[in-house]
């Protein structure tokens, strides 16, 4: 199930108190449309359904904090309480603090630190990493593989795999592409992905979304697509498919942010 967190790469702290939490979810009745309103980055907890291969495996909690100055933190959950999640006591947290820098342009997301624990029936599994933007090299500790035990040069962009979601988030326009680097786990990987020339109605629960349509295309046979749509801070839907079948799919049911 890790792989799909490559795509998010989806994985978490405790959620703060926010003072005046507001539902921003649409009314059935009306498809949230794109537009072209600028991204900003703003706290919010949003809650998925996570299915697996076609069923109903659990829940998953994806929220972002703002700590202090340009300081903010992203966290994911999600709790295998279902099927072969629940027999595998499947349960991922994955946490990353990050800066942020607003540039004419764009809005720069520069991971820090990153954690991630993962408790399976074979073994629980946690890793730290740690982002030196003096020195340009991130490092990991904890259950790492030998070979990616070796500090990772940094590159300007460079971000962890969960800030991923963000950037999708901030560069998401019609006909698009879209390349990032990501440094995680004790390695570098390129994510290149195509934006839909067209929206698409995209039903969510009861509820149905006019997104965009945004695809991995060098995932190989592990396809990763992602739904976004406008006023919405993180995507509708997230899918992984593994050799043409769907696997891991999150699927938005609400979310929450501050006024």
């Amino acid at each position: 199930m890790t792989k799909l967190l490559s795509g998010l790469v989806f994985l978490a702290c405790a959620a703060p108190a926010f003072a005046q939490q507001a539902p921003a979810s649409p009314s059935p009745a009306t498809p949230v449309e794109v537009g072209a309103a600028p991204w900003k980055l703003e706290p919010f907890t949003a809650t998925y359904e996570a299915w697996y291969k076609g069923k109903r495996a659990g829940d998953a909690t994806l929220q972002v904090v703002h700590k202090a100055g340009n300081q903010w933190r992203m966290d994911l959950e999600i709790h295998g309480d279902r099927g072969v999640a629940s027999l595998l006591r499947l349960n991922i947290q994955q946490s990353t603090v990050f800066d942020v820098t607003e540039l004419p342009t764009t809005t720069v997301l520069r991971p820090l630190s990153q954690s991630t624990v993962r408790k399976a029936i074979f073994g629980d599994k946690e890793m730290t990493g740690a982002y030196d933007w003096w020195k340009n090299q991130a490092t990991w500790t904890g259950k790492i593989d030998p070979d990616r035990q070796a500090p990772v040069p940094l590159q300007q962009g460079d971000m962890s795999s969960l800030l991923l979601d963000l950037a999708i988030m901030r560069d998401a326009r019609p006909g698009a592409a879209l390349d990032y680097r990501v440094v995680d786990n004790g390695r570098a990987k390129e994510y290149t992905y195509k934006v839909a020339a067209d929206t698409e109605i995209v039903p969510v629960g009861e509820l149905s979304y006019d997104a965009m349509r945004v695809e991995r295309t060098n995932a190989g046979d592990r396809e990763q697509v992602f739904w976004v749509a406008s006023g919405v801070p993180t995507p509708v839907r997230m899918l992984q498919r593994n050799d043409g079948e769907d696997a891991i799919d999150l699927r938005l049911i609400d979310y929450q942010g501050v006024q």
